[in-house]
């Protein structure tokens, strides 16, 4: 059915949980796919039934008769949405499983999302504490190569489509699986890209001139007297990276703005600018073009132009967004890639592509759709501390935390919390509220170590660090240093370097170069214990503090790095995060499956299957269902966090929070593998001659003494939750 043809009416509207509209689907998965070779003609533009199958599969159609369904109705003015409210993000759920579809063993006959909907499944989500999912990407990405899909070259970040991609399951299958999550007081997550595409209908149209498609793209037309600037794009591609050069030629010319403030995944002679340059189109008014276009990420994933007269690039994400939450019936989206949405030329500098105000405009706009039907929004982007909070004052409920994330595991691995503690103060210092960050564990991306807080705003900055004065940029290289000497390297093989982003690796071999191991084929029993409580620790200190706590499947498994000849078929672009995404069987529905229904060979993991686990009560998943029930008994995901104090010991991490029935309590953590007798806490929080209990035992630890100091013993890699007073 064309979007321009007759369009479905609106069902009688019965608010849903949230409160948001129900709509039916204006087009069912079985809509999909091109028509009969037979009858098909040729792919291009001067191909009445070639263009008009490319409309059709547009998610700008898509977006257009989306929002026919739900403009006018009364049921999209019954909710809050134009301030941010991240405690009532965390009140819906305040743990997370982040699944990553091309790394789950699938139930025989059975497809990713139908295998994530299963009801054994949520019962062993419920009973360790989950109260989400976070589906990860995946509807259909990738690209069109004529009438041809092409695959996904970011691990289906590429979107091209508002339907689920066959490879993982259904539109149906997916609504069946907010379902089960609703029955089971929970929620799921869908994605969202608002920087990009991938090259789909709607860019192909876009190359073709067809009517308002160009307006979606960053995307200039060069004159053909200059094409000869161009560099030529070689056979079996369309389109070809500029260099240095020639985006500077480009942009002496007039055509872009020039070089932008980073190259995200740089490599020499595959992405050494953020443009490249399409191969000769010709167009539906018979006219040949050739394109400019920016792309922050893969060259196959163009970007999206968020203030183009035409708006389409806004319409189409909207779109998807509404799509999820109305259609499929998700109740929130991550925003990924959502801190490149505005560009803009500077003299005699780079272009201003990283802070700009277009940015939390672009973000307000979306997160505030979101929330008018009922649903919230989390973003994950890498930024500096300032740029995440200017996004998420008026935009998003949540954000990611890539305040701390490289710098817990930085604490683990050197056995010392300064830098920790540092960038904790940093994040209060500029008023990032801790219960507004998704606190995570391993995800589907590298372990980041840019620092781009320490890199970029504040590289001149002195901080102290280490007894000395230092600037952030050196800050920065010097935990760079950190990182990848005691992660990478002849002793610790099994992780490996990201381009210049991080390091790919998993939680469970995160630990293990925390506690010596270097070959992880030689593990034994005890080697696997240590891993596991300094995998419980890193638990801990996401877990024990305010905000959402996240972990992935490769973290209830225990998944350890794949050996790179398995995955040597998906790095042909260096992307050695590959390792890091072994593909794992949450409950053991295909004890034999070598890999995933996506390719990924199956890893080894050293905890087991969550049936198994939870029938051992000293296994990871059971003793971190201990920690999370402490965490919701206490509700320490709503808490305030008032003070990161000094210690008298450098492995110790202390938290100082507000309770919201307004009592004190502290986090503290030993990241060291050797124990702690005795160290003091010290907070002006606490008041002299009151009470100290541990809340996970309700064991009295005496009285805060006349010094505001509080006496903790601590095992190697171990933990408590304090009540003070």
């Amino acid at each position: 059915m064309s979007s321009h043809d007759s369009v479905p009416t609106m069902p009688n509207v019965s608010p849903r949980p949230q409160g948001r509209p129900v709509t039916r689907p204006w087009r069912t998965d079985a809509d999909s796919g091109a028509p009969d070779p037979s009858t098909r003609g040729a792919a291009t533009a001067d191909n009445p039934t070639y263009v008009d199958w490319l409309v059709r599969e547009s998610m700008l159609a898509d977006a257009i008769e989306t929002s026919r369904q739900l403009s006018g109705y009364a049921s999209m003015w019954q909710n809050s949405f134009g301030t941010p409210d991240p405690r009532a993000a965390v009140r819906t759920a305040a743990v997370w499983y982040t699944a990553y579809p091309a790394s789950l063993v699938n139930a025989p006959g059975s497809s990713f999302v139908a295998t994530l909907g299963d009801a054994e499944l949520w019962k062993a989500f419920a009973s360790i504490g989950i109260q989400a999912v976070h589906t990860g990407p995946v509807k259909t990405a990738g690209g069109l190569d004529g009438w041809e899909p092409t695959p996904s070259i970011d691990g289906h970040f590429d979107r091209i489509s508002t339907r689920i991609d066959p490879a993982f399951g259904t539109s149906e299958e997916y609504r069946m699986l907010c379902a089960v999550a609703s029955s089971n007081g929970a929620t799921v997550i869908d994605d969202i890209v608002p920087a990009h595409t991938g090259k789909g209908a709607d860019f192909r149209l876009a190359e073709m001139a067809f009517g308002d498609y160009p307006g979606i793209y960053q995307m200039v037309m060069v004159d053909p007297q200059d094409w000869e600037l161009l560099p030529d794009v070689v056979e079996g591609r369309d389109s070809v990276n500029l260099d240095i050069v020639a985006e500077k030629v480009m942009a002496d010319a007039g055509y872009i703005v020039g070089p932008l403030q980073r190259v995200l995944f740089a490599a020499p002679g595959i992405k050494e600018t953020n443009w490249s340059a399409t191969a000769p189109v010709v167009g539906v008014d018979g006219v040949t073009r050739r394109w400019i276009y920016l792309h922050y990420f893969k060259d196959g994933q163009p970007s999206i132009n968020w203030l183009d007269p035409s708006m389409t690039g806004p319409r189409l994400v909207l779109g998807d967004a509404l799509q999820s939450l109305t259609d499929l019936g998700s109740g929130g989206l991550r925003l990924d890639a959502n801190g490149f949405l505005g560009i803009e030329r500077r003299a005699g500098s780079t272009a201003w592509s990283e802070g700009h105000p277009l940015v939390p405009a672009a973000n307000h706009l979306i997160a505030s759709m979101v929330r008018k039907v009922g649903g919230f929004t989390f973003q994950e982007q890498n930024l500096s501390i300032e740029a995440i909070k200017l996004t998420a004052d008026s935009g998003p409920d949540l954000s990611y935390d890539f305040v701390t994330r490289p710098a817990f595991h930085h604490a683990l691995l050197m056995a010392d919390t300064e830098f920790l503690r540092l960038t904790m103060r940093e994040g209060m210092r500029l008023g990032i509220d801790a219960a507004s960050l998704v606190h995570a564990l391993q995800n589907h991306d590298e372990l980041t170590y840019e620092l781009v807080h320490f890199t970029d705003t504040h590289a001149q900055d002195i901080y102290t660090f280490r007894g000395r004065s230092i600037t952030g940029g050196e800050l920065a290289d010097t935990i760079r240093a950190d990182l990848l000497a005691t992660l990478t390297g002849p002793d610790r093989p099994y992780n490996l370097p990201f381009t210049t982003n991080g390091i790919a690796c998993t939680s469970a071999t995160v630990a293990a170069a925390a506690v010596g191991i270097s070959d992880l084929a030689s593990i034994t029993d005890d080697d696997v214990e240590r891993v596991r409580r300094a995998h419980l620790l890193l638990a801990g200190y996401n877990a024990l503090q305010p905000g959402v706590f996240a972990l992935s499947g490769w973290d209830l498994t225990g998944m350890l790095t794949l050996d790179p000849a398995s995955v040597e078929h998906l790095m042909g672009d260096a992307d050695t995060r590959w390792i890091n995404r072994g593909a794992h069987d949450l409950m053991g529905v295909d004890p034999d499956a070598t890999a995933s229904p996506s390719g990924v060979p199956v890893g080894r993991a050293l905890y087991g299957t969550l049936p198994e686990q939870l029938a051992d009560p000293g296994s990871f998943a059971s003793r971190l269902r201990g920690v999370l029930a402490l965490r919701a008994r206490h509700s320490l995901a709503e808490s305030t966090l008032l003070e990161v104090p000094d210690v008298d010991h450098r492995a110790i991490l202390a938290m100082v929070l507000r309770l919201p029935e307004g009592g004190v309590a502290a986090t503290v953590l030993n990241f060291s593998s050797v124990p702690v007798v005795e160290t003091v806490l010290r907070t002006e929080h606490a008041v002299p001659g009151t009470a100290v209990v541990d809340l996970g035992t309700d064991e009295p630890l005496g009285e805060v003494d006349e010094e505001h100091g509080v006496r903790v013993v601590l095992g190697a890699h171990d933990g408590r939750v304090l009540r003070i007073g």
